[in-house]
């Protein structure tokens, strides 16, 4: 385990890393300047949020992240390196090599190291990335008194349901936010709502939730689809439908979320008050109910980590 100070946000430089089969101290970790995933952001990603609820230390929703990251991987024909229970099974040690109790772990794939040419190379090994950073708890006036938003054209290209390394135009939203004095970007393309810049978009109206379909052009969440899980769970309705611009202007409430953001409430959309100004009464409940799935699924991983111990055990001859 990674020795570290309580400082978190320098720990996270001498945190340890996996790459290529072989752990080592993320600060000497390295990969070749002629690497794919270097010269044209030729590989996918996964962020996978860890937080501890009733002293259980444990990823939300991994298998569902490790679900996704195959869709990407099949959509730009990059061979998975592993199977899902060793992407667990290391997911588990990554976390456990650190000791802080919130943890964004990061997995990358890339098509490898070649010769730099735009067609796939032939014969070339993945180059495998995972690490792990500090989660700093959500600030709780995000929390309570929401988040302010502004929209912007969506500029990005036509797959944005591959969660790929190739983030400039997202990188470039996240910033015109902060440029405008705010938490997120809200984009439209075609005067349709896609998502935001890091995370995905729920309008509410009427005790209806609703979120646009999945496409082309919006990264299919992880977190959202466990909102709408959560909400019909409790008899909540979810509209999956395509959603207007004019419709953001109307709502009773608009949410953000995405693993490292959970749920947050929109309250100012361009200057533009949302509803009343403050999170509103779904939201309040729906981040109730979120933090009682995390506690479920902390408790499923711990179950699933046992049994995978006991299969690991028994066939190794262990008893």
């Amino acid at each position: 385990m990674a020795e570290l100070r309580n400082d978190p946000a320098s720990d996270w430089q001498r945190a340890t890393c996996y790459l290529n089969g072989e752990w080592t101290a993320l600060a000497d970790a390295k990969v070749s300047v002629l690497d794919r995933g270097f010269i044209f952001g030729d590989g996918v990603y996964e962020v996978i949020a860890v937080d501890t609820v009733d002293g259980i230390r444990a990823p939300f929703h991994a298998h569902a992240h490790f679900a996704r990251l195959q869709r990407s991987l099949d959509a730009v024909r990059i061979d998975n390196p592993l199977q899902v229970e060793q992407w667990l099974d290391l997911t588990a040690e990554v976390i456990e090599r650190h000791l802080w109790p919130r943890q964004l772990v990061y997995v990358q794939i890339t098509r490898g190291v070649a010769k730099r040419d735009h067609p796939f190379p032939a014969g070339v090994a993945p180059t495998v990335f995972v690490s792990t950073s500090p989660w700093p708890a959500i600030p709780s006036e995000q929390v309570e008194q929401g988040v302010a938003a502004v929209t912007h054209v969506d500029e990005r290209w036509l797959h944005c349901d591959i969660k790929s390394t190739s983030l400039l135009g997202n990188v470039l939203m996240k910033q015109y936010a902060i440029d405008n004095a705010a938490s997120e970007t809200v984009m439209l393309r075609d005067g349709f709502l896609t998502e935001g810049s890091s995370t995905n978009i729920s309008v509410i109206k009427d005790g209806v939730i609703s979120t646009p379909p999945k496409s082309v052009q919006i990264l299919p969440g992880i977190t959202v689809d466990g909102i709408a899980h959560i909400a019909q769970q409790h008899g909540v309705h979810v509209d999956v439908r395509p959603i207007t611009a004019s419709e953001l202007a109307i709502a009773d409430e608009i949410w953000l979320c995405s693993s490292g953001r959970e749920v947050l409430a929109i309250v100012s959309l361009d200057g533009a008050v949302v509803g009343s100004g403050k999170p509103g009464p779904m939201y309040r409940t729906m981040h109730e109910w979120f933090q009682q799935a995390k506690r479920e699924d902390a408790r499923n991983w711990v179950a699933q980590r046992r049994a995978r111990s006991i299969e690991t055990r028994a066939s190794e001859g262990v008893t």
